[in-house]
């Protein structure tokens, strides 16, 4: 359900750009350039949106911190045991 509604919400807008975009273009010698690219940039943002949406819901590899980089931060910021209640 979480991901139901981002997806048709943003996808209903660029769909919306992209099928009416080209209706408000005024009459002129390079009106049909114009609704394409129209058209086209709607295409490409949404194309661009949705990779990224999908890519986001499955990563291929997560966060990697080398052992010595998590070790320098321990010792720089301390250990947060004295910040948790048990």
């Amino acid at each position: 359900m979480g991901i139901l509604i981002p997806l048709v919400s943003v996808s209903a807008f660029w769909a919306i750009i992209g099928f009416g975009g080209p209706w408000v273009v005024p009459k002129g010698p390079n009106r049909g350039i114009i609704q394409l690219m129209i058209v086209m940039t709607a295409v490409c943002c949404w194309m661009f949106w949705i990779m990224v949406f999908l890519h986001q819901l499955n990563p291929l590899i997560g966060p990697q911190i080398n052992v010595k980089t998590i070790r320098w931060i321990s010792e720089k910021w301390g250990d947060a045991n004295h910040l948790i209640d048990n």
